[in-house]
């Protein structure tokens, strides 16, 4: 067994109807506290205000942000910050899904430093401190994983990059898991980013970077995430369904933590920042049938552990002979869940697909492949990823 190391410093609170204790979570790490959400539509103005009453019941002023869009752009992180340090905010509850988090996380550093968000990218210098604000975070959606991460994730306009802040500060300090906030989520976005879950599982568990310990988690999640998308994708008032993929995104986003991703998230990021409308798990799926073929004979041991646990009878065939049946059983995966895309569907043109190859390889997740690309094969599996 390989030496490894495992961090995780969140306090999870998972199980239906734990978002009754966002008051007394809320309050132990501050009384002025910024929630960071979406805006205002009918089908979350109860949801809001009842967050908003239980925090101030339990002695929280509460300042509303109500900002956030998909792709949370730099811009909408300085505006919520701006509001942050009117309100004196001493922390941040990031309420929704993985932009509300990631957006809550940004403000958590743009306001408590100089600059904006954008000058503590990863790769910078400079880098969050002690002087993070704490964050708390109440998932809606089961995709990002981001109430169990150490990233925000964050979108420059003006330079068309999607990049990330990447800091053991950002780490939520308490998350609450409550799969009762995922009823109401509509099909296309359960699919989008139930596929995340997936994909943030596999690549965790292919990565070089895994331990025995991620590759556990990777493999429950896989496992729950086989079993339970098509059902809650299907009938999203399931809430057996809803509660194991809130499960299964909570240990996706345990692994990625502790292990990354690889190429296809790299691809992912440089899709979202060029065609900001694409969603996530949208930018994920168009290209994973092109990359499982591109990859699966590197590793086929784990394509074949993977495959079993959609179709056990897997086990019974050699791991090259597995590892190919399950390139085509994740393909009849994305189909079954709405998914099988192509990058037409997407409204994104095949004269852009060389720049968003280069894109593709700006951040380092593509070194961790098992079956390292570069410039060319990136290009080739974007263009294998259109309809023609």
């Amino acid at each position: 067994m390989k030496d490894f190391n495992y961090f995780q410093p969140t306090d999870i609170r998972f199980g239906r109807g734990r978002i009754r204790e966002i008051g007394q979570v809320v309050s132990q790490w501050g009384q002025r506290c910024l929630l960071v959400t979406v805006p205002t539509i009918p089908i979350f103005t109860e949801l809001f205000q009842n967050v908003k009453d239980i925090m101030e019941e339990s002695g929280v002023a509460v300042a509303h942000f109500e900002g956030v869009i998909p792709n949370p752009t730099v811009e909408v992180v300085s505006a919520g910050a701006r509001l942050a340090q009117e309100h004196g905010a001493d922390v941040l509850l990031g309420l929704g899904g993985g932009s509300s988090m990631d957006t809550a996380k940004a403000i958590a550093v743009e306001a408590a430093h100089a600059g904006t968000s954008w000058d503590y990218l990863f790769f910078r210098d400079s880098q969050p401190t002690d002087k993070t604000l704490p964050v708390v975070t109440a998932t809606t959606t089961s995709g990002t994983g981001s109430q169990v991460t150490q990233v925000a994730v964050v979108t420059n306009p003006e330079e068309h990059c999607k990049s990330a802040l990447y800091h053991s500060n950002l780490f939520p300090k308490v998350s609450i898991v409550d799969p009762e906030l995922m009823l109401t989520v509509p099909e296309h976005i359960t699919a989008s980013t139930g596929f995340d879950v997936f994909a943030h599982a596999f690549e965790s568990f292919i990565t070089s970077n895994g331990s025995p310990l991620t590759d556990l988690t990777a493999l429950e999640a896989i496992r729950l995430v086989a079993k339970n998308l098509p059902p809650a994708v299907k009938t999203g008032s399931d809430l057996e369904a809803r509660t194991a993929m809130a499960w299964a995104d909570t240990l996706a986003g345990l692994s990625i933590a502790n292990a990354g991703v690889t190429l296809p998230h790299g691809i992912g990021m440089a899709v979202g920042g060029s065609y900001p409308h694409v969603k996530h798990g949208e930018a994920l799926a168009v290209v994973y049938p092109a990359i499982l073929q591109y990859t699966y004979k590197a590793v086929p041991e784990k394509f074949a552990r993977v495959g079993s646990l959609f179709d056990p009878s897997l086990k019974e065939l050699s791991d090259e002979a597995a590892a190919a049946r399950t390139c085509g059983i994740i393909e009849s995966f994305l189909q079954e869940i709405g998914l099988s895309l192509c990058f037409e569907d997407l409204n994104v043109p095949k004269e852009e697909l060389r720049a968003l190859a280069q894109a593709s390889l700006i951040l380092p997740d593509y070194k961790s492949h098992p079956r390292v690309a570069d410039l060319d094969d990136v290009y080739e599996l974007l263009t294998k990823s259109c309809r023609s």
